[in-house]
């Protein structure tokens, strides 16, 4: 089986190309700060939908009546669109602190994404019985 069939190693690489693609976009916000009326744009976060019916939920079992239960509601995170943001005179909208943080915080996750997909084949080698 190659390593493109199995799920978290190709969820892992489409993380990462979608992690290169916001940095991408993010370059391009601060490249534009002083462009008059530029509005910065950013990536929706990355949804990772089950693929098989059946594999949308994973129940827990309750084994000791001491164990907390699991309630079924699900939570969702909400995205933050107030748009709090200034605006120049210019009608440029691009904040170079807030765009920086960005970037920063999606390198982390880049570098994440990156180490948990180098582990795993790691993991897979190991079980194969073959160093590198």
């Amino acid at each position: 089986m190659p390593i493109s069939n199995i799920p978290i190693f190709s969820m892992l690489r489409t993380r990462m190309q979608w992690h290169q693609e916001r940095q991408r976009l993010l370059a391009e916000n601060v490249s534009n700060a002083d462009t008059p009326k530029f509005q910065p744009r950013d990536l929706a976060p990355l949804r990772f939908e089950p693929t098989q019916p059946g594999s949308a939920t994973l129940a827990l079992a309750r084994t000791d009546s001491a164990h907390l239960s699991s309630s079924n509601a699900t939570t969702k995170f909400q995205l933050d669109r107030r748009g709090d943001f200034e605006v120049r005179p210019a009608g440029n909208a691009v904040s170079l602190e807030d765009e920086m943080l960005k970037v920063a915080a999606n390198q982390m996750d880049y570098q994440a994404a990156a180490t948990l997909y180098s582990r795993g084949l790691g993991l897979i080698r190991t079980a194969l019985g073959k160093r590198s």
